[in-house]
Order: structure tokens, then sequence, then C-alpha cells
């Protein structure tokens, strides 16, 4: 039986979903790599092992952007039969070599992602853009997924429209730089969601993944701001909270600009939550700057923190730059997700006592909030439905509600 091993972002969960549909069924492991930090590239030689161990007599194929930046490394492994690059991982007949024998494939050739996707989330991951065109000094992934392109947002509804008619009850739009969408003419991101919106009346949930507030436009905002049907839930490109660091990553925006991004989103849709990436321990990151970042998640009010801790790529100018010392970086990123977790745990208790449209995840347990937070049921319900839960409770991370 083939399998696909994800890690990294939700771009990666997409895709994934695609190349599980258009796999042989035969004893075959594509490993969707990661390579945002060092560590997410340990990680993707460890679930190599671990699959070779696990599965002794199946193939390993490793694609993804880890496999992109450091092919020869993979290409090495002894566990590996193969690597795949980026712009061929969605193409079914990229797989048939390394089939056992030759089997029927439950998907075209297509080199695109819009075959349906296997039943392993409620929601539905579609990839409209890939690539990005800038170059922030942290990262490497530009040289894993190349220039910014987007799916034609024809073909992005008709995707969507067939997931709608086969049970999705909420889509979640993805891509390396998402707010680019529209380097086709004349589009741009806030117009997709519109055109989304009106040609398929019948979906329930749109969300968005990670957005670079600098390129959030009013037609954009307003959408944020005031449609029902797209998610209450913002997750930001932020990465750091302090000028100087925030300049010699190349970033584009400044903390001022996100702060008053927040203030405007809130003051329109005050139920909105807020999530960032922050990135902790930068080159030349002094306390002092470090400080800034951890003032920015009360100035932003930041429930969702995904933080990383800095770790240098080869080949990037942040990896030239004076480091921190790592004792310090791992530090200070502790100090971040505390601080993240105690403002997520302050903003859940206020949701006990609310009532919360629940999609429920496929264990009929489990599920997300309109607003994304975790939710857990007193009863098994049917997967993939949405239920109006009311919550009595919080247990860490996640609301404890009764569906009613």
């Amino acid at each position: 039986m083939s399998e696909v091993v994800t890690l990294g972002c939700r771009l990666n969960i997409a895709e994934s979903e695609a190349i599980r549909a258009m796999l042989p069924d035969d004893d075959l492991i594509v490993v969707n790599s990661c390579a945002v930090t060092e560590e997410a590239v340990r990680q993707t030689r460890r679930a190599i092992r671990r699959a070779r161990r696990e599965r002794p007599d199946a193939r390993i194929v490793v694609t993804g952007c880890a496999a992109e930046v450091e092919r020869d490394a993979f290409a090495a492994m002894p566990e590996v039969s193969g690597v795949v690059s980026n712009l061929h991982k969605l193409k079914a007949a990229t797989y048939s070599p390394f089939a056992s024998s030759v089997v029927e494939k439950r998907i075209s050739t297509s080199p695109d992602t819009n075959g349906s996707q296997a039943q392993t989330h409620a929601r539905a991951f579609v990839e409209v853009q890939n690539g990005c065109d800038h170059r922030c000094t942290f990262c490497i992934i530009p040289y894993g997924r190349g220039p910014s392109r987007s799916t034609p947002a024809g073909a992005v509804i008709e995707h969507i429209r067939r997931l709608v008619d086969e049970g999705a009850q909420e889509v979640v739009l993805t891509g390396v730089d998402l707010t680019s969408y529209g380097d086709l003419a004349g589009d741009s991101l806030g117009l997709l969601v519109e055109r989304i919106l009106k040609a398929v009346p019948t979906l329930p949930r749109l969300r968005l993944s990670s957005l670079d507030p600098v390129e959030i436009d009013e037609r954009l905002f307003a959408l944020i701001a005031g449609e029902e049907r797209l998610m209450p839930h913002l997750h930001l490109s932020l990465q750091a909270g302090d000028d100087m660091i925030l300049k010699r990553m190349k970033r584009r925006h400044l903390r001022a600009d996100a702060i008053r991004l927040v203030e405007r989103i809130k003051a329109a849709r005050p139920d909105i939550a807020i999530g960032a990436d922050l990135i902790a321990g930068f080159p030349t990151e002094t306390e002092a700057m470090f400080a800034n970042s951890l003032r920015i998640i009360e100035q932003c009010d930041i429930v969702f923190g995904h933080i990383f801790p800095y770790s240098p790529r080869r080949g990037t100018p942040a990896a030239r730059m004076p480091q921190v010392e790592p004792e310090v970086v791992r530090a200070r990123a502790k100090r971040l997700r505390d601080a993240c977790a105690e403002r997520q745990a302050s903003w859940l208790d206020g949701l006990v006592g609310t009532r919360q449209r629940v999609l429920v995840e496929l264990d009929g347990r489990t599920g997300h909030a309109p607003n994304f937070a975790k939710t857990e049921l007193s009863n098994t319900v049917q997967p993939r439905t949405l239920h109006t839960t009311l919550i009595t409770a919080r247990r860490g991370d996640t609301l404890i509600g009764t569906p009613e």
C-alpha cells in the first residue's frame, strides 16, 4: 500500500493529498519534505529512516523543498530509491518507475492539484499559488519553490466546486506567498476570494493560510473584516517585532504596520483570532530587540503563535551574519511560546459559555471553531459535518463542548 509522509506547511499538506490520490497501489512511500529550517531537514531524514524501519521492503521516494535544495544528500541516503523535484512532484507518471508492476492509476497524469483529495482531513487544502519572488535573508524556500506563479481563478473555482460536491464543508487556500496571488493580469487574492464565494454559494467556510501583512490590500481587508463565510482567523507572516531585525530580514513591513493592521481588523471584526509566525534569535538580535518581538504578542493579540528558533540555512545571507548563541535562541523561543500560550489560554477561557459552529474531524470527536480554536466534543457525531456546539470548559489548548 502506498503512503505519503508530510512535513512542513499547509501547502505541503495540499500537495500531499494530490500525490496520495495519484500513487499506484503499491509498496511505495513518498516523503514530502520541508526545508524551512535545518531542524526541518533533520526531521525529514529521521522520517525517511523511520519509514525504512517500519516498512523495510518499501521503496522510498523523497520530494519537497529539502529534496530540492539538498538533492545529492538525499539521493545518497541508502534508504532512498529516488528523489523527485518540486516541478514534477504533482505528475502521476513521475511515480510509475518506482512501482513494482504496472498498475492502474487513480487519477490522470495532469500536473496540477485538481484531483479529488483523499479523506484525511475535514478541511480541504487547495493550492492557488506557489513559489516566491522575495528574498528574505533567512529563507531558503524560494530556491526550492522557484518564482511566484498563480493558478488561474477558473481552475481554482472548478476544483473547489468539485470538493464541495464531494462533501467538503471548509476549504483552505494555500500558497508559499499566498498574498502575492495575481501574477496573472488583473488578478489579486481579494478578487479570487470574491469570485470563489460568488461562484460556489454552497461552500460554507473559506479559510486563508499565512498572509504577508504588507500585501493585504483594501479589497482583501474588506473581505477579512466583513465576509461571514471567510473564517475569522488571520495568520500573519510577521517573523519579528523589532524594526532593525525586520530590516535585516529584508521584510517589507515594520512593527507599526502590523499593529495598525490588527487594530483596524479587530475594530471591524472583534471576534477575529490572530496567529503569527515569529523567529527567535535571528542573527544580531539583542535582548532589547527580542523584547520588542515579545511585546508584539500582546500588541497584536497573537493567540496562535508559530515560533521558529532561528537556525542558519546554508546559502542564505542570514547564515553569514553574527549568530546568537544556540542556548539563547532556545531560551527566547521558549519565552515566545510561553507568552503565546498564556495569551491563548486567556482567550479560550473567554469563549467558555459561547456557541461555536464546529467542523468535526474524521474521528467524530474533535474539530475547529470558525476562529480555529481546537474543540473536543462530549459525544461522537458524524465526521466532516458542522455542529453548533455549546462550549463548557477549556482543557489545555482545547475547548470542550456539547453539540446541540
